[in-house]
């Protein structure tokens, strides 16, 4: 049996921190997990990720001693299942905007009786021939609250059963209320969101820039926070670099 450690943590009110990965490196995942993430995310929807590399990444993963989990492409059964079918230990569902979508999701990642998951051989032979007998309990499903609409039905999207929590989506959620980042209203739609989470004993999260960023929200009290990801990080590491060496100013 494999215990969802970033889970737990969560469940205890600690802070979960991860680091997404868009550039289909297996290895790359690994050096995230093996600095000390508490979980690395990796990213279906805006990454360069195919099935038998995001495999690669979440065997990286564990081995290192993080937790596998996963944005998936779009709310649909058969992605959902497919992903989860290669080792996610969380998923995080896009652009979900009612109760309807929510349930979706939720269907999708448990087997029965909790949910509707399809049972076929599992890729996930990392975690062992048990994985059907633990994983309902240990998988961690956030939906992404990123639109005014579904900050509006925060409370109710959130109350369904079988969701663990949200992953705010910071950038989308201000081009959908047509404001800028950090402006005071868009402050408060995150915290709007957040009171939603406290009121239905759910985690909230969200996508943090950078470092700075995340210790902002994790002071606020979210809880499951990516700081970052693997081509930023490799950016400003070879911006610091060259700025070090006098190349940069």
């Amino acid at each position: 049996m494999i215990i969802n450690t970033v889970k737990r943590r969560m469940l205890a009110g600690q802070p979960g921190i991860g680091a997404t990965v868009g550039l289909g490196s297996p290895t790359a995942a690994g050096l995230l997990a093996r600095a000390g993430f508490d979980f690395v995310l990796v990213d279906y929807q805006h990454g360069e990720w195919d099935d038998g590399a995001a495999l690669a990444a979440f065997r990286s993963i564990s081995l290192h001693g993080a937790i596998a989990m996963a944005r998936v492409r779009q709310n649909d059964f058969y992605t959902i299942g497919r992903v989860l079918d290669r080792g996610a230990l969380g998923i995080v569902v896009p652009m979900v905007n009612s109760v309807a979508e929510a349930q979706a999701a939720a269907l999708a990642v448990r087997y029965p009786p909790l949910g509707g998951r399809s049972f076929g051989g599992s890729l996930a032979l990392h975690y062992g021939t048990d994985f059907d007998t633990w994983i309902n309990d240990e998988i961690f499903l956030a939906v992404q609250i990123e639109s005014a609409p579904a900050v509006e039905r925060a409370e109710e999207i959130l109350s369904v059963e079988g969701v663990d929590g949200c992953w705010i989506g910071p950038s989308d959620l201000a081009r959908s209320m047509g404001v800028a980042q950090n402006t005071p209203a868009h402050t408060d739609a995150i915290l709007h969101v957040l009171d939603a989470c406290r009121r239905t004993n759910k985690i909230a999260g969200i996508s943090a820039a950078d470092a700075a960023d995340a210790q902002r929200w994790i002071a606020h009290g979210l809880r499951f926070v990516t700081a970052g990801g693997d081509g930023a990080m490799v950016a400003s590491g070879a911006h610091e670099t060259l700025r070090y060496l006098g190349r940069l100013s």
